[in-house]
This record gives structure tokens, C-alpha cells and sequence, in this order.
């Protein structure tokens, strides 16, 4: 016996002893349906009734977003200008290095030519010849360690050995 084919929904089967059955079951689908219809319908109107409050703004809520706007726009202004701040500082800093470098250039320049025009076997020619100086020998030289304090004073009593 050939059996046709319906759908799911449609068939059911009796079973017991004897061989089966097939019991057509009747399905309100209209039911299901209008009920599906009646869901959205809630829910559009609970959908509604959210937008509808949503797009209401209380005086609290407007000025609770008025001090936030004005925080924000406030510290994004703060925020700039310490920024504008801190880029003079760095290009000033930038200045003053190369000015300080010119002014270790020139010193530099002047230290050389300063050596340079101090002739140094002129000194010792004069000083030896001239105002008959002398080299100190090893035993004129004293050394002493003042332990007392940290700096020597110039008119303290040299210590004798």
C-alpha cells in the first residue's frame, strides 16, 4: 500500500496490534497565526511606548547632558592649550641648547687662542733668568692631611713635623 506524503505537521500515527493508521490531525493554523499577529502587535507597541520615552528628555536629564557637554568641551580646550604649552617650552628649550652650543663654540675658540698666546717656555725663560726663580726640590714641598674640618683656612697654622 503506497502511502502519500503530507506534511509534518500533518500526520500522526495510532499504534497498537494492529497495523498502522494514518490519522489526519487538524492543525489551527489560523490560530497559530493570529496569534503570531497578536505577539508582534504587543511588541510594536512595547517598542512604541520604549521610542516614545526615549525621545522624551526631562529637565534633569537636559541638564545633567548640558554640565557633561560643557566638562568635556572644557577639558578637550584644557587639554589643547596645555599641549600648544608644552610645544613653545620644548621649541624655547631647543633655542637655548643651540645658543648654548654657539656659546660653548666661542669659549672653546677663545680658550685655544687664550693657550696659544701664552707661550709657556717664555714664562719659565722670564721667571728663571729675569726674576731668578728656582724649581722647589722634593723636600721643600710639605704635604699635611687636615682632618679637622672639611675646608682649609687661610690664615690656620700649618702643623710642623
Amino acid at each position: 500500500m503506497a502511502q502519500t506524503k503530507r506534511p509534518q505537521h500533518m500526520k500522526s500515527y495510532v499504534e497498537g496490534n494492529t497495523v498502522r493508521k494514518l490519522e489526519p490531525v487538524q492543525v489551527p493554523v489560523k490560530r497559530e497565526q493570529t496569534s503570531e499577529k497578536v505577539r508582534r502587535r504587543a511588541e510594536d507597541r512595547r517598542v512604541r511606548r520604549n521610542q516614545e520615552k526615549a525621545l522624551q528628555m526631562d529637565l534633569p536629564f537636559v541638564i545633567a547632558l548640558t554640565a557633561a557637554s560643557i566638562c568635556t568641551l572644557y577639558i578637550c580646550v584644557d587639554y589643547l592649550h596645555m599641549q600648544s604649552s608644552i610645544a613653545a617650552r620644548i621649541h624655547n628649550i631647543e633655542q637655548y641648547e643651540k645658543e648654548l652650543e654657539v656659546l660653548k663654540a666661542e669659549n672653546d675658540a677663545m680658550e685655544t687662542s687664550i693657550n696659544t698666546y701664552v707661550d709657556l717656555d717664555y714664562v719659565y725663560k722670564v721667571a728663571t733668568e729675569e726674576l731668578g726663580m728656582v724649581h722647589a726640590d722634593r723636600d721643600q714641598v710639605i704635604t699635611y692631611n687636615k682632618t679637622e674640618s672639611e675646608y682649609v683656612r687661610q690664615y690656620d697654622d700649618i702643623p710642623k713635623h
